[in-house]
């Protein structure tokens, strides 16, 4: 697929075809697509936790459900035949800049003016989604429910300091073909060229 298609065609979709499980070469393209993610001085401090079996699917979504209000958390009812939770870990960031050709030896993130731990672990999460689309799949980037981060590293025996920035389900969609193109942000509403200006 040309990559204005996969552009073009990529939207977050919710329903998959339960009969038809992700080939593992096409899981194996997904994550190896991801980790070719830029990272701030190559740092690449974050980690992917791939569940693709019923079982595993099964266990995330009862570690993420809430006690309140579960139905409001696609996090809880996911159902989908591959789920990968992109985790970032801020302390790898802070060793790396640590180091003498960067020299931030206190290790403090208070110079950092936005979490990259977080958004090259988003930026890893959207070639995900990418790759996915080019092969035919559907994927949805969903979140978490804050108070139940640790119960699901508990659960999947992840380390305390990676922290997961959501979730990826990806399988074969199971949704009519959707525009949302007039559902979005007119381009003179959200760019800006030389000087921000608001809208007349």
């Amino acid at each position: 697929m040309e990559f204005q298609d996969v552009v073009r065609h990529r939207r977050m979709v919710r329903h998959y075809d339960p009969d038809r499980p992700v080939p593992p070469e096409v899981v194996d393209r997904i994550v190896d697509n991801g980790l070719r993610a830029p990272s701030a001085g190559f740092s690449q401090g974050w980690g992917f936790l791939v569940l693709d079996t019923p079982a595993d699917i099964e266990l995330f979504r009862t570690a993420s459900r809430p006690a309140e209000n579960p139905e409001r958390w696609f996090a809880a009812n996911v159902q989908a035949p591959l789920l990968i939770v992109p985790l970032a870990n801020k302390d790898v960031y802070l060793d790396r800049y640590a180091r003498a050709d960067k020299g931030h030896t206190d290790r403090s993130d208070a110079w950092w003016p936005a979490p990259y731990w977080d958004i090259d672990t988003g930026f890893a999460s959207l070639l995900m989604l990418l790759t996915a689309v080019d092969a035919g799949l559907g994927a949805c980037f969903f979140g978490l429910p804050a108070d139940r981060v640790d119960t699901f590293r508990t659960e999947f025996g992840v380390p305390e300091q990676y922290n997961p920035i959501g979730a990826i389900s990806i399988g074969y969609s199971d949704e009519p073909p959707r525009d949302f193109s007039s559902r979005r942000r007119p381009k003179a509403d959200v760019v800006h060229r030389g000087r921000w200006q608001e809208p007349a």
